[in-house]
């Protein structure tokens, strides 16, 4: 570490990395996103994100669990209340705020996962993990079970651009499960 890198600004400097390659990728798609422009829109050096992610595999790697790390952050925050259905609530309401905050993920993230499959396996590892403590805090765990598989559903079907609902019906839907959430 240089004199003036301190751990504060390395953190600092990686959430920015991490911010900038997710606009990208979620603008450009992540296939068509490079090191250059990256570093260029966190303002940070090639040198700087190398530093930090030494290849575009490590950087996407590191989206991927940076994205599940703050999606399970904020289930454990609903689990902690203890509330029967408070984490397939969560699991349902963190959709739809990201469906406010973001544009759909791109396509081209199969193309990420077609190169690298192994990609896929901290995703499934973490889904699994999420499914299991949706049963487990659930009043009826094959309610949320189905819930959950609503959500998986739209999601596989925007990513493979093969929606077949739009907008207001993913609302509806959305509001019929909560609604029959006790």
């Amino acid at each position: 570490m240089s004199a003036g890198t301190t751990p504060k600004n390395k953190g600092t400097t990686r959430r920015k990395l991490l911010d900038a390659a997710e606009r990208i990728a979620r603008s450009e798609g992540p296939a068509a996103m490079s090191l250059d422009a990256v570093a260029a829109a966190a303002g940070v050096s090639k040198g700087g994100l190398l530093y930090h992610f030494p290849s575009k595999s490590r950087l996407l790697e590191a989206l991927v669990d940076d994205y599940l790390a703050r999606f399970d952050s904020t289930l454990q925050d609903h689990e902690r209340t203890g509330r029967p259905n408070a984490v397939i609530r969560a699991y349902i309401q963190h959709f739809l705020s990201e469906r406010q905050v973001h544009t759909p993920p791109p396509s081209g993230l199969l193309a990420v996962f077609a190169q690298d499959p192994q990609m896929l396996e901290p995703v499934q590892r973490h889904e699994r993990n999420f499914l299991n403590r949706i049963r487990a805090n659930a009043s009826d765990p094959d309610f949320a079970t189905v819930a959950f598989l609503s959500i998986q559903a739209i999601r596989s079907a925007e990513l493979l651009n093969t929606s077949v609902v739009d907008e207001d019906r993913i609302h509806h839907l959305t509001d019929w499960l909560m609604a029959r959430l006790p």
